[in-house]
C-alpha cells in the first residue's frame, strides 16, 4: 500500500527567486519527509507568479497566496518575494498563517550570505511550524520529534531548533532573527520572524537587496566601457607625461583619483539610464523609495569597482609588456623600479575611467535597468495589470 501524500506549493516572483528555488526544489521531499513528517511522501509544486513581487505589503500578498492554495488544492503553500518587508523600519524575514496553512519569505530579509540553503532552511522551518503549531507545546513536541531523529540519522542540517527560522551562524550574530507571536490587533498572521534592530534591519536590507541586483550580472554591460577607456589609456601610456605624472603621485592621491573615477562613473550610469526613482512614484514610500535608491547606488558601485578592478589588471599586463625597465628609467629616474609599472597602470586607470569611459552608455540597456528595484517592480505592475485585464475580459 502506497503511503499518503502531502503537496507543497512554492510561489515565487519571477527572475532571481525562480533561479534559487530551482537549485533546491530536488532535495526538499526527501528533508519534509525528514524534518516535518515521515508519515507522508511530499510532493513540490513550484509555480512563477508576479503576486509575490508586486507589493511589500504582507497581508496583500499572503491573501492572494491562500487563493493560490486552494485553487490548487495544495497542502501547504510558501511564497517568496524578493521585496524587503518592513515592520516599522525594522525588517522581517517571515510570516506565517497556521489555520490556512500558508507562508511568505522576504529574501533581502536572509541578507547577503549562501541564499540556497537559508531558503530551504527556512522553508523546512515555516512548514513545520505550520504542520504542527506555534505555540511551546508545538515547539517542544517538534524539537522532541526531531531529536529522536537525530539519534538515527543525521541529515546535516545547518537548522536542528524548531524555534529558529535558520541556524544561528556567521550574519545571525550580527543582526539575530527573533522569533515573535503577533500582536492583538494582527490577526492575518500567527508567527513572524524578524529583526529587531534598526542597524541590524538596515544591514540585513542593503545587502539583501544588493545580492537580489546580482551586480555581477549587470557586468557584461560594461564591455564597450572598458573598449573605450583601454583605448584611451593605452594611447595615453606612449607619452612619458603619464609615467612622470605616476611617479610624483602619492598613494593617498591615487587612492583620491580612484574615489573620485568611481563615484564619476556610478553617478554618470545612474543619470544617463535614469535610475533614481522620483518621489512622484507611486505606490512606495518615501522610505523604500530611499532604500531603493540606496541599494541602486551600491549595487551600481559593485559594478563599477569590478569593472575598474578588470582595467586595471589589464592596464598592469600591457604597462610590463609595452614600457622597457630602460627606457622607463632613462625617461623618469634611474632609481625607478617593478612597483612604478603599477603606479603607472593605476594611473592610467583613473584617466582613462574619468576622460574616456564617462559620457559612454553601457551596452544592453535592458540588463542594466532589470538590476534595480524600481524598474522590476514597474515590470511586475504592468505584468499584474495585464492578467487582471485578461481574467476580466474572460468575464
Amino acid at each position: 500500500m502506497s503511503e499518503p501524500v502531502k503537496s507543497l506549493g512554492i510561489i515565487t516572483a519571477p527572475g532571481y527567486p525562480e533561479k534559487l528555488i530551482g537549485s533546491i526544489k530536488d532535495g526538499l521531499p526527501e528533508l519534509l519527509r525528514y524534518y516535518v513528517d515521515d508519515q507522508y511522501n511530499w510532493k513540490i509544486e513550484f509555480y512563477v507568479d508576479s503576486l509575490t513581487g508586486g507589493t511589500a505589503n504582507s497581508e496583500e500578498v499572503l491573501d492572494e497566496v491562500i487563493k493560490f492554495k486552494s485553487k490548487h488544492q495544495w497542502d501547504f503553500t510558501v511564497a517568496l518575494t524578493d521585496l524587503p518587508l518592513l515592520k516599522g523600519k525594522k525588517v522581517v524575514i517571515a510570516e506565517a498563517l497556521e489555520k490556512e496553512c500558508v507562508a511568505l519569505i522576504s529574501l533581502p530579509g536572509l541578507g547577503a550570505a549562501p541564499l540556497s540553503r537559508r531558503i530551504r532552511d527556512s522553508i523546512l522551518q515555516l512548514v513545520n511550524e505550520m504542520a504542527y503549531d506555534s505555540s511551546e507545546e508545538g515547539r517542544a513536541e517538534a524539537e522532541h520529534r526531531l531529536q529522536q531523529k537525530d539519534k538515527k540519522t543525521d541529515k546535516k542540517l545547518k537548522n536542528r531548533n524548531p524555534k529558529k527560522l535558520v541556524g544561528r551562524h556567521g550574519f545571525d550574530r550580527i543582526s539575530p532573527i527573533k522569533r515573535e507571536a503577533p500582536e492583538e490587533n494582527e490577526e492575518h498572521i500567527d508567527v513572524r520572524f524578524k529583526v529587531d534592530s534598526r542597524f541590524g534591519s538596515a544591514l540585513r536590507l542593503l545587502t539583501g537587496m544588493v545580492r537580489a541586483n546580482r551586480p555581477w550580472a549587470m557586468f557584461p554591460a560594461f564591455m564597450k566601457v572598458i573598449m573605450i577607456a583601454f583605448t584611451t589609456g593605452a594611447y595615453a601610456l606612449v607619452f612619458p607625461t603619464l609615467w612622470l605624472l605616476s611617479n610624483e603621485y602619492s598613494v593617498g592621491r591615487l587612492l583620491l583619483l580612484s574615489l573620485v573615477s568611481i563615484t564619476a562613473m556610478v553617478a554618470w550610469i545612474i543619470i544617463a539610464h535614469n535610475l533614481w526613482e522620483k518621489k512622484s512614484t507611486t505606490r512606495q514610500t518615501d522610505y523604500m523609495r530611499k532604500l531603493y535608491n540606496t541599494t541602486t547606488a551600491l549595487t551600481l558601485l559593485v559594478s563599477v569597482c569590478l569593472y575598474y578592478s578588470l582595467l586595471l589588471i589589464i592596464f598592469s599586463m600591457t604597462v610590463v609588456l609595452f614600457i622597457p625597465m630602460s627606457l622607463l628609467q632613462s625617461e623618469v629616474s634611474p632609481e625607478v623600479g617593478i612597483i612604478n609599472y603599477f603606479y603607472i597602470a593605476w594611473t592610467a586607470t583613473n584617466i582613462s575611467t574619468i576622460v574616456g569611459a564617462l559620457g559612454s552608455a553601457l551596452e544592453n540597456e535592458e540588463v542594466v535597468l532589470s538590476s534595480t528595484y524600481g524598474y522590476r517592480q514597474r515590470q511586475r505592475y504592468e505584468s499584474i495589470k495585464e492578467k487582471v485585464e485578461e481574467e476580466s475580459d474572460k468575464y
